[in-house]
């Protein structure tokens, strides 16, 4: 018979959050697949688990996928986990689980901590529809165009950022989504320095902005999707928007374009705000 390839969720900062489940499945299975071995070897050791490591990132899983299956079908059990978290969850893994499962290989997992879903729980936001957009481009014009693309999804969205780009990131979303727009920021969940923020785009860009400890360590921000009252710019008034924002200043065309269209002055000054910024 063939073994079992076991998914296992791991701590995501504290510690005490590893499940007896996964501590014993990583116990008894022959080989755990890591990210990185010096980072999970310390996690294994502090919890006794003596199982031999092998090393799958991005840069070799096809390779590593095809040595782990073959042990999986010569009867071993094998476990995946990530540095952090449930793993697939913007880190490796979706090649070998696909693999696995093309191969006719028993696909386990063990839940546990995922920073994701950890976020939503303590957000304050609609919880209901949600959308997980990992992390946005590092580079400001697709960062906007993407924001741009979900600004009227009335779904939550959440993001995870680098400290390098938090700064910027709120700053782009405050242009393309709005000053106002409710969000919450999540940082360093589940270790000593976490700290849960809820508040407005703009009210969270200048607490990043003021506060250098909250420019530190790993983040995931969760932003309120557009509300059903919010208006949406249809085909029709975007052409109007873009005849006259090639003819005017960018205010004026805004303004012009909300008595001729009926839509409001501060949602087209925005969209032609960050249309500007993307074209730049």
């Amino acid at each position: 018979m063939s073994g079992t390839l076991y998914i296992v969720a791991t701590p995501i900062g504290n510690v005490a959050d590893f499940s007896e489940r996964a501590i014993k499945v990583l116990q008894q299975v022959a080989v755990i697949a890591v990210e990185d071995t010096r980072h999970s070897g310390r996690l294994l050791q502090a919890h006794s688990i003596n199982t031999p490591m092998l090393s799958c990132h991005e840069y070799n899983e096809a390779q590593r996928s095809e040595q782990l299956l073959l042990r999986v079908a010569n009867g071993e059990d094998v476990a995946l986990i990530s540095d952090a978290g449930t793993p697939l969850v913007s880190d490796p893994g979706f090649q070998l689980v696909r693999l696995a499962h093309q191969r006719g290989c028993k696909v386990v997992p063990i839940p546990g901590p995922c920073a994701v879903i950890a976020a939503l729980s303590c957000a304050g936001l609609p919880t209901d529809r949600f959308v997980f957009e990992g992390f946005l481009p590092a580079k400001q014009g697709a960062r906007i165009a993407r924001l741009q693309e979900l600004q009227n999804d009335p779904r939550t969205h959440v993001f995870y950022e680098a400290p390098h780009r938090i700064e910027e990131c709120l700053q782009d979303m405050v242009t393309v989504m709005g000053a106002q727009r409710p969000a919450t920021l999540a940082r360093e969940l589940t270790k000593t320095f976490e700290t849960i923020i809820p508040a407005t785009l703009s009210e969270l860009h200048n607490k990043v902005q003021t506060d250098e400890n909250q420019r530190k360590g790993e983040f995931v921000l969760v932003v309120a999707g557009t509300q059903k009252s919010e208006a949406v710019i249809d085909a029709e008034t975007e052409k109007t928007l873009r005849i006259l924002m090639s003819e005017l200043p960018l205010r004026q065309a805004a303004a012009l374009a909300a008595k001729i269209t009926g839509q409001k002055k501060n949602l087209l000054y925005d969209t032609a705000l960050a249309w500007q910024q993307v074209k730049d």
